[in-house]
């Protein structure tokens, strides 16, 4: 699998990668570490195992070098199905609630998407890598253990349709979103299906750029 990642060197010793989909970003930074004989190896920022696009990484003295990386703005494609919410806010996750959606009108789509815009305070996923007291929140879940789910301020900066599709009681919507460092887009989904009035979850998600550096398609 390895032969067919795309990666490019930043700088000495940190790389951009393509994550593919289906593995955790800590399985993944391990995999490429292996194949290039460092000792150690970070990332600048977590995609779920859902997610694929730009991961920065670095290795051995690179992994020095990834705090300027950290706090950079990021840009997402998100397809969003409107219809159901699971526990992982995504589609790998249980159905916890469900309804039908008839029909939803682009126009509609659009004027919820520029009310989200700015910074929202919005409730952090249960199935995060965010510690409460030093554990992390999936753990807490999956332990079955008492957690209190945290909430944060997550900046959007630009919100834009590009797709919009209903079929069998479901819709999905395609948006490209532009955000501050530390947003879940799979919080941003939800928060789109509340807004209109629907219950929504993650069914697509890609990275394509971090501050300046941008995924490449070949």
């Amino acid at each position: 699998m390895l032969q067919t990642i795309h990666t490019k060197e930043i700088e000495p010793d940190v790389f951009l990668y393509d994550k593919p989909k289906g593995i955790t970003s800590f399985a993944f930074v391990q995999q490429v570490k292996r194949a290039r004989g460092a000792k150690k190896a970070g990332h600048a920022g977590t995609l779920d195992p859902l997610a694929t696009g730009l991961m920065v990484v670095g290795f051995d003295a690179g992994t020095k070098k990834l705090t300027k990386y950290v706090g950079l703005g990021k840009e997402y494609e998100a397809a969003v199905r409107i219809g159901e919410r699971r526990d992982t806010g995504d589609i790998e996750g249980e159905v916890v609630e469900e309804e039908a959606v008839p029909t939803i009108a682009e126009d509609t789509v659009r004027y919820v998407l520029e009310s989200m815009l700015g910074t929202l305070r919005l409730p952090v996923p249960a199935y995060s890598a965010v510690k409460q007291g030093g554990t992390p929140l999936h753990r807490l879940v999956r332990g079955g253990k008492a957690f209190v789910q945290p909430v944060r301020d997550m900046e959007i900066r630009a919100a834009e349709l590009f797709g919009l599709s209903c079929a069998e009681g479901r819709c999905v919507v395609n948006v490209h979103f532009s955000v501050a460092s530390g947003v879940y887009i799979r919080s941003l989904a939800e928060e789109l299906g509340r807004r209109l009035g629907y219950p929504a979850t993650i069914e697509n998600l890609r990275r394509v750029s971090v501050g300046d550096f941008r995924v490449w398609e070949e």
